[in-house]
């Protein structure tokens, strides 16, 4: 029987989400839960995708198969029983045999958090703590350019070595409350590091560093070389992932 789970974590203790030898990611804790459940038989468990070090999760996605029955109720209790505190399984699915959390996935939404006031040391590792005033305005002006079907190859890690760097997005929003800024991109897929590279320039826009146009002749030069500091991961979230 094959299995969807919907689940949280803070990512702050991780190595990111992919399993890596000698290092504590989510994948493995995932694993080892649900092994434990399936009589002790190694399984493995797919996500919608990884994450980085760091980078926290609302809404990712899995998949993994039993052997065994098991009620919804007695595996989202068994599976939270063994998972440590930083990991929360919040539903569990059963699904047929073609579903796959990556492949299937049509649609995610990630979500960035800045702190432009005060620092914060309870919010450190959950809000960048940019601590210094951000033109709002002239974000929102700028995130727009990344709405459609781009080549991002400006904005992906080199580690990335896909050939295809073209991705389409949905939909943009930054909104303020307070002194936190969240910015939201949704999309039909993200490559490594690219919305935090995406968020670097808007920073970097939003201090007067750069300009709003500077958006559209960066997806134009497809030069990662012509980009800008990277965000750093304590802000990030994966919001939501859609089927």
């Amino acid at each position: 029987m094959r299995y969807k789970i919907i689940f949280s974590y803070d990512g702050t203790n991780f190595n990111g989400y992919q399993i890596q030898p000698n290092l504590r990611t989510v994948q493995k804790e995932l694993q080892k839960a649900v092994s434990y459940l399936n009589q002790q038989t190694d399984t493995s468990v797919q996500s919608s995708g990884r994450t980085d070090k760091g980078v926290h999760a609302l809404g990712q996605v899995a998949h993994f198969d039993l052997d065994v029955e098991i009620s919804i109720e007695k595996i989202k209790r068994g599976l939270n029983s063994n998972l440590p505190k930083d990991i929360h399984i919040i539903c569990v699915k059963k699904v047929s045999k073609n579903f796959h959390a990556r492949f299937k996935a049509k649609k995610k939404e990630y979500t960035y958090k800045i702190n432009i006031g005060e620092y914060d040391p309870l919010e450190r590792n959950y809000i960048y703590q940019y601590n210094r005033p951000l033109d709002v305005a002239k974000m929102k002006e700028a995130i727009k350019y990344f709405e459609g079907t781009h080549d991002f190859t400006s904005f992906v890690s080199s580690e990335d070595i896909r050939e295809n760097k073209v991705r389409t997005i949905f939909k943009t929003n930054i909104q303020k409350k307070n002194n936190i800024i969240e910015i939201n991109f949704q999309s039909d897929g993200f490559m490594k590091y690219q919305v935090r590279n995406m968020v670097g320039l808007l920073i970097y826009i939003g201090c007067g560093k750069k300009e709003a146009s500077d958006v559209q002749k960066m997806l134009t030069a497809k030069d990662r070389t012509q980009s800008v500091k990277t965000a750093p991961p304590e802000g990030l979230y994966l919001k939501k992932v859609w089927y």
